[in-house]
């Protein structure tokens, strides 16, 4: 079939490969390395191709991420970067050892054999490359031909004699390897023969038909509608299989920007004509979060009383619900847990990925389960949604909840959407807001002494945030032009009583997330 099969090692970077392979318009799914180790399930994905991820471990550590090795028998293109390399060296008969110095950031790769991988490159050419090792290859296995090497990595690529094997011990999946993405085209087309069809449109269709199946003729649907792209697109897919079988449940929750609730409404029953029921149930949330300043215990409780609404409201949607419809993403579901069961870290649990309970009534649909943002966005373009919401910013499920730091409050939260709005609006007066991938305030639970009118203030601190990014994976700080921020300060403090101080965010993602909590 036309998909690669990704088997995650444990890197940072597993997920930029998968971005590579889809911005190549390739389907491809993320497996634990695991999965490597059953050749009925690699025999029934049938990959056009394999990749072996890098990944934190040495080779000869006890239970490092491993594979078996009758899959390179299978003739099956393989892939392998970095500590994937270097596990096939190790279990086809190279010599692998710690390198005397770690190799890590920037370096520079001779190509010793132009082909293969290296296909359009010059014969000894000198490459810019990524690297992240501490072992490294002496001595290729037996049948293998060494196609690159670096001052400190004999064997920096190599490729079988015969096999369609090849290996790279740097990550031609990141920016900083300039001529990567020359290196995944090669692999993709020329060796694996792979055609160019993961667009939008054949996601659609296929994800029409899958929703179609799964929720049968005489099933209804319920979706979690909270504004945003994701919740939209996922909608609107739903709706497009099974039409009015779909009821959208929006629940105001108390904790949403500044009139949301009323542009939701105006927009979602004028642009989808879906049929929608509002729930107010702010007193319940704010009843349920009185005192609470864990995160990870507000998205617990978030979560739970969203089901409790949800079912309240279920209840008088006419017919059999059996399906409950979420936006999840495909960086929610890396973040809160290792990609399918894979071993890298879980950073944060999302509301929509571990916020539920476990004797939830309904089977979940997450249509956009596998979709990285710019993916939605794309698709929501094909579905026909008008850009207002296609190309709003990310907004957590859990809401200002999540921005408030520290006890949540009715005042509290009054307070930072004023703040917001503000932020908000200047950043659109600006002619600034699709060139940030996400802006917003955060409530810090801390005051300050200020001077206003002659007198001492001892009022809050709002920190402001706004990042660029193309997936939500990683971020920098988005930098304004310094009258802009020096404006919106200003109007912050004048404008809005209890602020006094006001502070941007300059970190990056990593090794910070772009939400505070």
């Amino acid at each position: 079939m036309n998909r690669i099969l990704i088997l995650d090692c444990g890197s940072q970077f597993t997920q930029l490969i998968a971005r590579r392979v889809r911005e190549a318009h390739v389907y491809c799914e993320i497996h634990p390395a695991a999965r490597g180790t059953e050749l009925a399930f690699i025999k029934e994905f049938a990959p056009a191709g394999v990749i072996l991820s890098g990944g934190p471990n040495s080779v000869f550590e006890p239970g490092a991420p491993t594979v078996d090795p009758a899959l390179f028998d299978l003739g099956v293109p393989v892939l392998a970067i970095c500590y994937g390399m270097q596990l096939v060296a190790y279990l086809t008969g190279g010599d692998v050892k710690p390198s005397p110095e770690r190799e890590y950031g920037r370096a520079e790769v001779t190509v010793r054999e132009a082909g293969g991988l290296f296909a359009g490159f010059e014969p000894q050419a000198c490459i810019t490359v990524w690297a992240s090792h501490g072992d490294r290859i002496d001595r290729p296995p037996p049948h293998f031909r060494v196609t690159g090497s670096s001052a400190n990595a004999p064997v920096a690529a190599f490729q079988h004699e015969s096999q369609p094997i090849y290996g790279v011990l740097f990550h031609p999946e990141v920016a900083h390897t300039p001529r990567g993405g020359e290196i995944l085209h090669n692999f993709l087309f020329a060796i694996c023969g792979c055609t160019p069809d993961w667009t939008p449109g054949h996601f659609i269709e296929q994800e029409v038909g899958r929703i179609r199946a799964l929720v049968g003729p005489a099933k209804r649907a319920i979706c979690g509608l909270s504004g945003g792209v994701d919740s939209a697109v996922a909608a609107a897919l739903v709706h497009r299989a099974i039409g009015d079988r779909l009821t959208c449940i929006f629940v105001d929750h108390g904790l949403l920007r500044l009139g949301e609730r009323e542009q939701v409404e105006r927009t979602f029953r004028a642009h989808l004509g879906l049929d929608l029921r509002v729930i107010d149930a702010t007193g319940r949330f704010l009843s349920v979060l009185a005192g609470v300043e864990d995160p990870e215990e507000k998205r617990r409780r978030i979560g739970h009383t969203f089901i409790d609404a949800f079912e309240d409201a279920a209840r008088h949607v006419a017919g059999d619900v059996g399906f409950l419809v979420q936006g999840t993403l495909y960086p929610d579901v890396i973040e809160s847990a290792a990609p399918r069961g894979g071993p890298s870290v879980t950073i944060k649990t999302h509301h929509n990925v571990g916020g539920l309970r476990p004797d939830l009534p309904w089977a979940l649909i997450e249509p956009l389960r596998e979709l990285f943002k710019d993916e939605v966005r794309q698709v929501g373009r094909e579905l026909g949604l008008p850009e207002e919401i296609v190309g709003r910013h990310p907004f957590p499920g859990p809401g200002l909840a999540i921005r408030v730091l520290g006890p949540v409050t009715e005042a509290r939260l009054d307070l930072l959407r004023l703040v917001d709005a503000i932020y908000v609006e200047e950043i659109r007066a600006a002619g600034l807001y699709d060139q940030i991938w996400q802006a917003f305030a955060v409530l810090l639970p801390v005051k300050s002494v200020g001077v206003m009118g002659d007198g001492r203030t001892y009022d809050y601190v709002v920190a402001l945030r706004a990042v660029t990014s193309r997936d939500g994976m990683t971020a920098d700080w988005y930098a304004f032009p310094h009258d802009v921020l020096g404006h919106i300060s200003s109007r912050i403090i004048n404008e809005v009583k209890g602020v006094n101080r006001v502070v941007y965010d300059v970190s990056s993602k990593p090794p910070a997330t772009i939400e505070w909590e």
